[in-house]
């Protein structure tokens, strides 16, 4: 599987990672399978969240004995986002999850505490090994300027945004800038959650032929699309073990220039929103 650095100066890690919000509303077994098939697979970025309740019980157990096989990423929530609060936070998250760090901490969208407050707490985790590097989830260009003139270049490992391909508002301003800067972007919610283009449509066919010439699935062509370009990653998320597998064989699609370009006829760019779309 293709790999990226995670930030500038930051570890390779596969294109395609495992996401887990809501994995705990399925059954608990097989979420725990999916996770673990996933693993095996090489997916071996899981992406959690301090809001994300249960789910964080699910990774903790799924990785259980082999915490050293995964890039660990959490959020704290913007209500806990002040200097100490992000501290706290993050300790609380790491006795959650069963681990003594966390290979990346993000903010998970921009709130009410001063983004200053909130890196000193990031910095002060650093300094102690809790984490080995920071990032923010949702921010739009003038909160990525902010938070950057105060960490300086290179401190920002990621910007956790959503991408999929009937929203695709980050390529207007996000994604260019991220990649000048050398943050990478983390789509969320690469399938549309419940939104994914049906067989029938005009986007499903287009998909479905594109999977036919790949020995894919129409999954597997939007992932491989959404993690074109250098700089990109994706964490689709699935409680299923056998789609857990798919979405590893998506990492080995490399899509033609025939392809992309069915695929952007299919589902256009679109005007630039006035804010930067939030799932």
């Amino acid at each position: 599987m293709i790999e990226r650095h995670f930030g500038e100066e930051g570890p390779p890690v596969p294109v395609i990672g495992q996401g887990t919000w809501r994995i705990d509303d399925s059954a608990h077994e097989d979420a725990i399978a999916a996770l673990r098939a996933g693993l095996d697979a090489g997916l071996t970025h899981i992406d959690t969240a301090e809001m994300y309740g249960g789910a964080k019980a699910v990774v903790a157990e799924a990785i259980a004995g082999r915490r050293d096989e995964v890039f660990l990423v959490s959020k704290v929530v913007p209500g806990n986002a002040s200097r100490r609060g992000v501290v706290a936070a993050c300790e609380a998250s790491l006795r959650r999850l069963g681990t003594d760090h966390l290979d990346s901490y993000l903010l998970h969208w921009p709130g009410q505490h001063p983004i200053e407050e909130t890196i000193a707490g990031f910095e002060a985790l650093m300094g102690v090994g809790k984490i080995l590097s920071w990032g923010v989830s949702n921010f739009d260009v003038p909160d990525l300027e902010e938070a950057l003139r105060v960490a300086g270049p290179g401190a920002i490992a990621c910007n956790q945004v959503p991408y999929h391909l009937k929203e695709r508002a980050i390529e207007h301003e996000v994604l260019p800038w991220c990649r000048r800067n050398g943050i990478v972007v983390v789509g969320y919610s690469p399938f549309g959650s419940g939104d994914f283009p049906g067989p029938r449509t005009t986007g499903g066919r287009a998909l479905a032929a594109i999977a036919a010439r790949h020995d894919t699935t129409p999954y597997g062509v939007a992932l491989a699309f959404l993690t074109r370009l250098e700089g990109t990653l994706t964490i689709p998320k699935t409680a299923t073990a056998s789609r857990a597998l798919e979405n590893a064989a998506a990492g080995e699609v490399t899509l033609d220039a025939g392809d992309l370009a069915a695929i952007e006829a299919a589902f256009p760019l679109g005007k630039r929103p006035r804010t930067l779309p939030m799932i």
